[in-house]
Formats: C-alpha cells, sequence, structure tokens
C-alpha cells in the first residue's frame, strides 16, 4: 500500500500504521494503558499550554516519518514545538519533537527497537518509553539515526527532559492526576 492509498482509507479508532507499504491493524489498547495514556496526556498537555511551549496529541494520530517509503506510525503521545507547528495539518506530516510510548505486557503493533529506529532514523529528539508493569519511565535522547542517552526515572523521581526541560513530574504525581 502506498501512502497516498493509506491517506484515502477511512478514518479509524483502531491503532493501525503503515510500515514501508504493509498495514499493520492491532487490537484497541486495554484499559489501564489507555487510562496511563490519559493521565500522561492532561499532565504533558496542560504543561505545555501553561508554557506555550507547543501542542500535544494524543493517539490514533498519524505521523508520516516517510511519505516516500509508507512509514506512517501512531505513537500513543506526541509533542510538537511551536517553531515546528508547521508539520501538524490533516496529519503530522514529520518527525514530533517527542513521542511516548506506553508499553503494555503485550506489544500490540510491532517492535519497540524497531520503532526507536524509525523515530532516530526520522528526527525524533527524545522518546519517553513509559513501563506500566514496572511504573517507570525511560527517556531516550535520539541524535544522528541513533539513542544517545537512556535515563530511567523510577515513578517517584521527576522526569528530566531535554525536549520539555520544565516539565519535571513524577510518573506518582502523573497517575494521581
Amino acid at each position: 500500500m502506498t501512502t497516498a492509498e493509506y491517506l484515502q482509507t477511512p478514518e479509524m479508532v483502531t491503532p493501525q500504521e503503515l510500515i514501508y507499504g504493509r498495514l499493520r491493524v492491532a487490537d484497541a489498547p486495554s484499559v489501564p494503558h489507555q487510562r496511563l495514556v490519559g493521565w500522561l496526556f492532561k499532565a504533558l498537555d496542560g504543561h505545555v499550554r501553561e508554557h506555550r511551549l507547543g501542542e500535544v496529541l494524543l493517539a490514533p494520530v498519524d505521523v508520516i516519518l516517510d511519505a516516500s517509503r509508507a512509514l506512517i506510525v501512531q505513537p500513543d503521545l506526541l509533542f510538537v514545538s511551536t517553531a515546528r507547528a508547521d508539520i501538524v495539518r490533516d496529519r503530522v506530516w514529520g518527525a514530533p519533537d517527542l513521542a511516548v510510548e506506553v508499553l503494555s505486557p503485550r506489544p500490540r503493533i510491532g517492535d519497540v527497537d524497531e520503532r526507536l529506529a524509525w523515530f532516530a532514523e526520522h528526527g525524533v529528539a527524545e522518546c519517553w518509553l513509559v513501563h506500566q508493569r514496572d511504573q517507570r519511565v525511560e527517556v531516550l535522547a535520539l541524535d544522528d539515526g541513533r539513542v544517545t542517552a537512556r535515563t530511567v526515572f523510577s515513578r517517584l523521581a521527576p522526569i528530566v527532559s531535554r525536549v520539555l526541560p520544565s516539565f519535571g513530574r513524577t510518573l506518582a504525581s502523573i497517575e494521581d492526576y
């Protein structure tokens, strides 16, 4: 399937991605997964709006990382800075500044390392991997097509982000939102 063909398909709320021309569709996420995504969205969106930093978007939304190679993903959450707001149109046409993936015990679409490679290759600056089971957040800095730094934050540790340097919330405070 080409990017043009994918963009002609009807809108769906079921997670789906186009990976180098192959359509991947997943079951709906679990309630605990969606609950955590919702809490993260409220915390990130509130912070971004308060400081007028850009926009936080919630899945499902298509992120077209590479239109010519038919690579379209749907991270759980993403942030696009005000400086790069022009990539947000009917879909997100390019790499967001930050992608957030809430990891379920059973992944629904693809492999985490595969996704990280795509994010790094296409210019996402940072990715947060939120581990439900272990109640921790990994913040990965992405540069030059690879992961250049990985920092793990426990449930009670303030999350430090180079993309959102003034954020500083803990996973525990987000869950109590």
